[in-house]
């Protein structure tokens, strides 16, 4: 369990980096009128075809609900730029899963973001149904497939690898209420932290 925690805060931490560089880079590119689409009405398929250094990044010091909600509008963005729809056309549905991973993209600490060659680049979902006998079995469903890793453009890549990371990181948002939902329940000395 505390391996699988400590994944996630790397994972969490490296995330947090990409948006400060990201910061970092908006705010040395002349000043342009930055578009969110949390103060503007603006369809995904506007911001999709925005550049990047057009959309504002969340600050470090907001509440963990605006970082979720600008996480769950990235996600959205991509699900559709990714095409994810097509085999999973209910947004809200692609939470159900209970893991997402890459095939032919690494993400562990040592190959992270590196492409093997010879393999094709999908986006799993790993859900458990029961087997013709009752036991709950694992099943990957391709969510996504980006054809060969050798001809994978690197901006693509990208946008595969933040779609999984910040899939992860909603469903993390989730796990998270759960628990607190389930520590609500129990009955709890007064002296306790939380």
């Amino acid at each position: 369990m505390s391996s699988s925690l400590d994944k996630l805060r790397a994972l969490t931490s490296r995330l947090e980096e990409k948006l400060e560089e990201k910061e970092t880079i908006s705010e040395t590119i002349p000043k342009e009128k930055k578009v969110s689409p949390k103060e503007e009405k603006v369809s995904p398929k506007e911001v999709i075809e925005k550049p990047l250094k057009t959309i504002s990044v969340t600050k470090r010091n907001d509440s963990s609900e605006d970082v979720r909600a600008n996480n769950i509008v990235r996600v959205k963005v991509l699900y559709e730029k990714l095409k994810i729809f097509e085999k999973s056309p209910n947004f809200d549905n692609i939470f159900v899963y209970k893991a997402m991973n890459l095939s032919g993209i690494g993400l562990k600490e040592d190959d992270f973001g590196e492409v093997r060659e010879g393999k094709y680049i999908q986006i799993i979902a790993i859900t458990y149904e029961p087997d013709k006998n009752g036991k709950k079995k694992a099943k990957n469903i391709s969510l996504g497939y980006f054809g060969k890793a050798e001809t994978l453009e690197a901006t693509l890549k990208n946008e595969i690898i933040e779609f999984v990371l910040r899939w992860r990181y909603e469903k993390a948002f989730q796990n998270l209420e759960h628990y607190k939902d389930l520590i609500e329940r129990v009955e709890t000395p007064l002296d306790t932290l939380f």
